[in-house]
């Protein structure tokens, strides 16, 4: 009977916020409860949640820390220098375009936020690929893998749920998948190399100034194929016009000084006269920031309070006043509100599900269904399954509702929990162009690109990229 209430419990939360009738924080605490009462134990339900909730709050301040503290590096501009130096590199050359847009869509990342890191990349990068005339899709489609492989930072997310819902430390499961996620990365830039010589046949190079003459793209032109007017209107090495035009535009027709000003008001993907800038304490920011990540990568301290400290102490040097601290907390407070929300939500529903036994017996359930031959191989299962599993349902769902019992049948087994949780990671190349992911929409709304034509182009690249990522950690001997 614990069987069949758990796999209802789950497919009922999977339902509810796939179909969207619920949230994920209302269905994590309503639809537990609910079961919680179905099976006759409703009177424990208070302890089962309050050990939920001291099991999860390190993550939850992890989480809320790390959120304000990249936010502050947005804001006071720590990457500014890095997105004015991808847009020098990349020039009017479509493959480092691409390449461009895959390096700025990872260091932005590190923020955990993809729809910031979306709204960044796309700024910076959308006036170059509609001048050129490339393929938006191939702008949408690398940010979006880019972004995928590095939102397994402990503060991007699945991590944090890995470890929330198997009660392990996020630093466990993050540090030693490095070399495989660096792999993974790495197969991003490759893809994006190679996309981009694609594009560089199609559309050969010109000078940025050469660029900046150039019209841009008409906005009735599919932003899907960006193959501009006609095969004949492709741009040509050596040439600041399309065959069948005159290349004047706007910025052709100015004089120099304005030229300097459209490439400024064109090519800049932060605002650079924002208030919140910080320049003369760009170097200790920077320094601040690559003491804070080599902390966290050689675990001097527990990571919620490495980003405590680090929140704190960029917030007083570069805040200093109470106000201005108070409306940079205040501007980051959706995102934190929203993913310690949900995390304290959850200990609801992991705690129903393993203080009722239901996880137990349905791990029970899964282990029998498991071929004994590959019981000790459950790590690679679950890679392969977080594939089809993170691409079809939320992550809530997959890592709160699936993994537990993933990783109950792997222990069975004699797979640790450890090793489930990184294999878990797997996936997420791929979720960040699932329909169920907020953020892909500000990318695909932002670049004016079709869902579908980014989807038919997308997934095949993320599941290659996903599978050199496990591919990476079974090598590695990670799992």
């Amino acid at each position: 009977m614990l069987t069949i209430l758990g796999f209802a419990m789950i497919a009922t939360f999977l339902v509810l916020i796939m179909t969207k009738k619920m949230s994920p924080i209302a269905a994590l605490v309503l639809i537990p409860a609910l079961f919680c009462v179905a099976v006759g134990q409703g009177a424990q339900l208070g302890d089962y949640v309050i050990e939920g909730v001291g099991n999860l709050a390190p993550t939850a301040a992890m989480l809320m820390f790390a959120i304000v503290y990249f936010g502050v590096m947005i804001d006071v501009g720590l990457f500014d220098p890095i997105v004015r130096g991808i847009l020098k590199f990349c020039q009017a050359d479509p493959m480092r375009i691409v390449v461009g847009t895959a390096v700025l869509a990872a260091i932005v990342s590190l923020d955990g936020d993809g729809s910031t890191t979306f709204m960044i990349t796309v700024s910076a990068m959308y006036p170059l690929y509609k001048r050129l005339k490339m393929s938006l899709v191939v702008m949408t489609g690398v940010a979006a893998i880019a972004n995928g492989v590095m939102n397994t930072l402990p503060w991007g997310g699945p991590t944090a749920r890995a470890a929330t819902a198997l009660k392990l430390d996020a630093s466990e499961i993050f540090v030693p998948m490095i070399p495989a996620l660096a792999m993974g990365l790495l197969a991003v830039f490759v893809l994006a190399y190679v996309l981009g010589i694609r594009e560089r046949k199609r559309l050969g190079t010109l000078t940025l100034d050469e660029a900046l003459a150039r019209e841009p793209e008409p906005e009735t032109v599919s932003a899907g194929t960006g193959t501009g007017t006609g095969g004949k209107d492709r741009l040509r090495k050596g040439t600041g016009a399309p065959a069948s035009g005159t290349g004047t535009g706007s910025a052709a027709s100015a004089g120099g000084t304005e030229k300097e000003d459209a490439d400024d008001d064109e090519f800049q993907g932060l605002d650079p006269n924002r208030p919140t800038l910080r320049p003369k304490l760009y170097w200790f920011n920077a320094g601040l920031t690559a003491a804070l990540l080599t902390a966290m990568i050689m675990e001097l301290m527990p990571i919620p309070v490495l980003f405590l400290l680090g929140a704190a102490l960029a917030l007083t040097v570069n805040f200093p006043h109470m106000p201005d601290q108070r409306a940079r907390i205040a501007a980051h407070a959706d995102n934190v509100l929203n993913v310690s929300g949900m995390v304290f939500a959850a200990a609801v529903f992991t705690g129903v599900l393993t203080g009722t036994g239901m996880v137990e017996h349905m791990a029970d359930w899964v282990v029998g269904a498991v071929p004994e031959a590959m019981g000790p191989h459950m790590a690679i299962v679950t890679g392969l399954l977080s594939l089809p599993l993170t691409y079809f349902m939320s992550n809530d769902g997959f890592y709160f509702g699936v993994l537990p019992v993933l990783a109950e049948a792997g222990a069975a087994h004699g797979v640790s929990p450890l090793e489930i949780a990184r294999a878990s990671l797997a996936g997420q190349a791929l979720h960040m162009s699932s329909p169920l992911v907020p953020a892909v929409y500000v990318l695909v709304g932002m670049a004016k690109v079709e869902f579908g034509d980014h989807t038919r182009f997308t997934v095949k690249w993320a599941v290659l990229t996903s599978l050199v990522v496990l591919a990476a950690g079974i090598l590695f001997g990670i799992m």
